[in-house]
C-alpha cells in the first residue's frame, strides 16, 4: 500500500494530495452525520457532502494515475489545477448548503440558490470537458503505456464515464433525479436511490464508475484489447438500459427490496 501511494503521489502530486484533503473531509462529515439531526429531504444534511467528498477523492486519485501515465507534463498540471478548482468549488457548495439545510441540487428556490446550483454545473462542466481531452490524449502518442488491453481499458473508461457524467446535465435540466414522483421518497440504504420510482443517478454512478472498472479489467483480468472493447461495449448497453429503465419511472431493485423485507418480517 505504501508503494502504491508513493507511486499515485510521484504520477500526479496535486491531485494526490487534494485527494487527501478530501479523505478528511469525508471523515468530518461521517462525525457530522452521527452527532447532527438536521436533514434535508428525510436523510441527514452531512450524507450528501460525505458522499461527494469520497467519491471526488476516488476521482482524484484515479485520474492522478492515469496522467501520471501521459507525457505532455504541462497539460496534466494545467487539468490538476482545473479539477481542483472546480471540485472545490463544487464541495464547498454542497457542504454549505447542508450545514445551512438546503437542497445544493436542483434548488432554485432563491436567486441566490439558483446561482449556486448554476456554478457548480459550470464548474463541473469544465472539469469534465478536461477529462474528455485527457482521455483524447490517450488515443495519440502521448502516453508511456505498452499494454494494449490496459489502455483500452483507459480509453474507454474515460469515455463512459464523461458521457454519463453529463448525464447530470438531465437532472438539472429537469431539477430533479427521480422519474414519476418527488425527489426524498423511500432509498436504498446508504445510496438512497429510490425504491419505488425511477432514479437516474443509478446510471449516472455505474457510467461514472466505469472510469476504474474497465482499465482494472484491462490491466488484471483481460489481457486482449478485443476482449476489453467487447466488455466495454457490454457496460454501456447496461448503463444505457439502466438510464431508459429510470427514464420510464421503473425502480431498480423494487421487486427484490420487497422480497427481502417480507422474509425479514
Amino acid at each position: 500500500m505504501n508503494t502504491l501511494l508513493l507511486t499515485l503521489r510521484e504520477r500526479n502530486a496535486l491531485l494526490y494530495g487534494f485527494g487527501v484533503i478530501c479523505l478528511i473531509g469525508f471523515v468530518v462529515c461521517i462525525v457530522l452525520v452521527l452527532t447532527t439531526s438536521r436533514q434535508v429531504l428525510g436523510v441527514n444534511a452531512f450524507v450528501k457532502p460525505a458522499k461527494f467528498f469520497i467519491s471526488i477523492w476516488l476521482f482524484c486519485w484515479t485520474m492522478g494515475w492515469y496522467t501520471g501515465l501521459l507525457t505532455q507534463k504541462s497539460h496534466v498540471t494545467l487539468y490538476s489545477w482545473v479539477v481542483i478548482i472546480a471540485m472545490v468549488i463544487e464541495l464547498v457548495i454542497i457542504t454549505g448548503q447542508a450545514a445551512r439545510g438546503n437542497q445544493s441540487h436542483f434548488n432554485v428556490s432563491s436567486a441566490f440558490n439558483s446561482m449556486l446550483f448554476t456554478t457548480m454545473g459550470v464548474a463541473i462542466t469544465v472539469a469534465t470537458l478536461w477529462t474528455g481531452y485527457i482521455g483524447f490524449l490517450f488515443f495519440g502518442p502521448h502516453h508511456t503505456v505498452t499494454d494494449t488491453a490496459y489502455l483500452w481499458g483507459i480509453r474507454l473508461g474515460i469515455l463512459l464515464f464523461v458521457i454519463f457524467a453529463f448525464e447530470g446535465g438531465l437532472m438539472g435540466a429537469r431539477l430533479s433525479h427521480t422519474v414519476g414522483a418527488a425527489d426524498g421518497g423511500l432509498g436504498l440504504p446508504g445510496l438512497n436511490w429510490s425504491r419505488q420510482y425511477g432514479d437516474l443517478r443509478i446510471a449516472h454512478f455505474v457510467g461514472m464508475h466505469a472510469l476504474q472498472v474497465l482499465p482494472l479489467l484491462g490491466y488484471y483480468v483481460v489481457h486482449r484489447s478485443s476482449l476489453i472493447i467487447g466488455i466495454s461495449i457490454g457496460y454501456f448497453l447496461l448503463t444505457t438500459l439502466l438510464f431508459v429503465q429510470a427514464l420510464r419511472g421503473k425502480p431498480l431493485v423494487s421487486h427484490l427490496w420487497g422480497m427481502l423485507e417480507t422474509r425479514a418480517v
